[in-house]
């Protein structure tokens, strides 16, 4: 079967969502051992935003009007500097397949949220709400989550961040294309460097190069590569299907973590994920059209 081009961007898309977002929390555990949470968050972003910026400039694009660049900070405060920077925090405490778990209730928060602006929930997406939630719960029953609360909270917070950011861009006013991306980037990038002066982090010495090359490959594939492969496949396939991330990135950062990091993962951890990747896939199911 010969594949066009667009089905090849497709399906490069797809695998970037897929692996690249899998292995962040990887990367994200190998960068806090030298840096700062808040600090390696805010420098990634940054980077990232301005690098993307400068190339958007650089192929014409306009800079955003003021009401648009207040929809792309509220959504940066959201969800790069909520929604990424705590799960960041997080990961100082706890393993980062637990983490990814964790975040894969999303779509969850995302459901809830959604009432805010007139959505009102089909029985599916609340059977699947209600599983995720039992799904969480199962998750606290393991040693890995229980034994670090505070870590537990940050995670909730940061998928509860990411979801409205979510849920409210819809009703935003926000740059165009890419540049909504990179203006997002950047203002949540500069809250979580304002979160770090704040909170008092200080660098204890120069990372070393398996922290800066942590931190880089989280500027360049994990925003870089992977958001514009994300804001691809919401203007090519439904939202369903790009959001399909959410089922695989919690499989790919367990078996990363148990492979390189030696974490250990139990019944509970195990029976968490298949509860709330069901509670995820029942938000996502349709039924086809007869």
């Amino acid at each position: 079967m010969n594949l066009t081009s667009h089905q090849l961007k497709l399906l490069a898309a797809f695998l970037a969502l897929y692996l690249i977002w899998g292995s962040t929390y990887f990367a994200i555990h190998i960068a806090v051992t030298s840096w700062p949470p808040f600090l390696m968050a805010g420098v990634r972003f940054v980077l990232a935003g301005t690098l993307m910026y400068g190339f958007l400039r650089w192929r014409g694009a306009a800079n955003p009007t003021l009401a648009e660049l207040k929809g792309a900070a509220l959504l940066g405060i959201l969800m790069p500097a909520i929604g990424n920077g705590f799960v960041t925090l997080a990961q100082k405490e706890v393993s980062s397949g637990v983490a990814a778990l964790v975040v894969a209730t999303v779509p969850l928060f995302a459901i809830l949220f959604a009432r805010l602006f007139g959505h009102r929930p089909r029985k599916m997406e609340l059977a699947g709400v209600l599983l995720g939630i039992a799904g969480i719960v199962v998750l606290n029953l393991g040693s890995n989550l229980r034994a670090s609360p505070a870590g537990a909270a940050a995670l909730l917070f940061a998928s509860a961040g990411w979801a409205l950011g979510s849920a409210w861009s819809k009703h935003l006013t926000q740059p165009k294309g890419l540049m909504s991306s990179a203006m997002m980037m950047l203002t949540g990038g500069g809250a979580l460097l304002l979160g770090s002066f704040v909170s008092g982090e200080q660098l204890a010495g120069m990372p070393p190069l398996s922290g800066w090359l942590a931190m880089l490959y989280l500027a360049v594939f994990g925003s870089l590569v992977a958001y514009t492969a994300y804001m691809f496949l919401l203007q090519h396939v439904s939202a369903a299907a790009a959001t399909s991330y959410a089922y695989v990135n919690p499989m790919i950062a367990v078996l990363l973590g148990v492979w390189l990091l030696n974490e250990h993962i139990g019944a509970a951890e195990l029976l968490s994920m298949t509860i709330i990747l069901a509670g995820v896939g029942l938000i996502g199911w349709k039924k086809a059209p007869r």
